[in-house]
C-alpha cells in the first residue's frame, strides 16, 4: 500500500521573519503597557505637607491603624469627648474611669508632635464627630527646639480644621506643661500658652483654654517633684488625680450647656 504523504507548505524565510517580527511587536507592546513596579526609593520621594517641619517626618502609623481596628471592634460613643494628643495623655490609664459618666475616650499616641496630631486627625478625631476635643501637644515640639511660631501655628491648623469641618465641635486647648526636663525651654511654653490661652478668648467660644500648670506647682512656687516620674516630664498616677479635678468640672459645666 502506498502512503499518502501530505503536503505542508514550508513558509518562505521571508513570511517567516514577518511573523517573528509581529510576534516581537506584541510582546514589547504587552510589556509598555503592563504596570512596572515603583522604585524602592518611591515611597521616600512622596512630598510631605507643608506643615511637617524642614527635616521631620510622619511617624506613629501602626498607632494610628490600631486605633481604628480597635474602632472597628468597639465604637466609641458617638457624639462623646475624644482626649488625643501626645503621651501625657496616652499614659492617662484611667480616664474614661476618671470622667464618668462623660463619654469620654483616649486616643493620645506615644511620642507625638502637633504636626503629627494635625496629619492623623481625619481619622482619629472627625470620624466620631465629638461633641469634644480635649487636645495636649506640643511638649514634644519644645523638647524637640522647635520654635513658638511653628507650634502655635500647627495648633491653629488643627483647630481650624475640626471647627471648618464640625463647627458645633468644642476643642479644649490644655496648656503645655511646664515640666522640669524643658525648664530651659519655658519661655517657648509660656509664648504657645499665652497664644492659645488669646485665641480662645476671642473664639466666641468653639475653642476654649484649661490650665493644668498650677497643679504643677505648690503655694512657693516650688515644682512638686513627686507628682513626675524620674524622667521629670511624665506623672505618677496622682497627678492624673490632679488633672481630672481641673477638666471634669469644666467638661461637666460645658456638657450642660452644649448645643442639642
Amino acid at each position: 500500500m502506498t502512503s499518502r504523504l501530505r503536503y505542508r507548505p514550508v513558509p518562505s524565510p521571508v513570511k517567516r521573519r514577518g511573523r517573528w517580527a509581529l510576534a516581537a511587536a506584541v510582546s514589547a507592546s504587552l510589556a509598555l503597557s503592563a504596570p512596572r513596579p515603583l522604585p524602592a526609593q518611591a515611597a521616600d520621594s512622596v512630598p510631605l505637607p507643608a506643615y511637617v517641619p524642614k527635616g521631620s517626618k510622619l511617624g506613629f502609623a501602626d498607632a494610628i491603624a490600631a486605633f481604628e481596628a480597635r474602632d472597628r471592634e468597639t465604637p466609641p460613643p458617638a457624639g462623646g469627648i475624644v482626649f488625643v494628643g501626645s503621651s501625657i495623655f496616652r499614659q492617662w490609664e484611667r480616664l474614661s474611669e476618671q470622667m464618668a459618666p462623660l463619654p469620654a475616650f483616649n486616643r493620645a499616641f506615644g511620642g507625638s508632635k502637633t504636626w503629627e496630631v494635625l496629619h492623623y486627625a481625619d481619622r482619629i478625631v472627625l470620624p466620631y464627630k465629638p461633641a469634644f476635643v480635649v487636645y495636649y501637644c506640643g511638649s514634644n515640639d519644645v523638647n524637640g527646639k522647635h520654635a513658638a511660631g511653628g507650634i502655635i501655628e500647627r495648633i491653629r491648623l488643627f483647630n481650624t480644621k475640626v471647627h471648618t469641618a464640625l463647627p458645633n465641635t468644642v476643642v479644649f486647648f490644655t496648656a503645655i506643661q511646664r515640666a522640669p526636663d524643658k525648664r530651659a525651654r519655658w519661655a517657648v511654653v509660656d509664648s504657645v500658652n499665652a497664644a492659645m490661652k488669646d485665641e480662645a478668648a476671642r473664639s466666641g467660644g468653639w475653642l476654649r483654654y484649661i490650665d493644668l500648670n498650677p497643679v504643677l506647682f505648690d503655694a512657693r512656687g516650688e515644682i512638686r517633684g513627686e507628682l513626675f516620674k524620674p524622667d521629670s516630664l511624665h506623672f505618677k498616677p496622682p497627678a492624673y488625680d490632679e488633672f481630672t479635678a481641673v477638666i471634669k468640672p469644666v467638661l461637666e459645666k460645658a456638657w450642660r450647656e452644649r448645643r442639642p
